[in-house]
């Protein structure tokens, strides 16, 4: 077993226990005029209203589910990246990561870029690469979204 994969291995040991995050979504109206208000259950955090031409022109002060996914996804592999880098003996100082989430009206989501700056102590370029290659194919964001190209840009600080 490889270093990465070792530290992958642990983390999914120390998480033997699953656990279920919830959001509800009340939506009114037909799809082009009607409007929705996502409940952030499981955190109470936030309510946040979501229409159509939010999702597909501009936000306009409202999410999508494309942005829901953007936040899981940089949460999630910067998550993994950490863990990794810190199982190799090299934890990061600050890492700072974006999802840019694709949507194509009539054909769906066509993909996700990931994009990483990291601050790493007693890195190379190389190395912080190949763990961020290897934190964007274990985290479970992008395993659950492993029918959607995933692309990544990684550099160091």
């Amino acid at each position: 077993m490889v270093a990465t994969e070792a530290v992958h291995s642990s983390w999914k040991e120390k998480s033997a226990v699953a656990t279920t995050r919830s959001a509800h979504t009340v939506w009114e109206g037909n799809l082009a005029q009607g409007k929705g208000l996502v409940t952030f259950d499981s955190s109470g955090i936030s309510e946040q209203p979501v229409t159509w031409p939010s999702r597909a022109e501009e936000a306009n002060g409202r999410t999508s589910p494309e942005e829901l996914i953007a936040a899981a996804h940089s949460s999630c592999f910067a998550m993994a990246l950490s863990h990794g880098l810190t199982g190799a003996g090299t934890p990061p100082t600050r890492l700072v990561t974006s999802a840019d989430v694709t949507l194509q009206p009539g054909t769906g989501i066509t993909g996700v870029h990931l994009t990483v700056e990291g601050q790493v102590p007693g890195i190379d370029s190389a190395a912080f690469a190949a763990a961020a290659e290897d934190a964007k194919a274990n985290c479970p964001v992008s395993q659950a979204l492993a029918g959607t190209t995933i692309t990544l840009t990684a550099k160091l600080a």
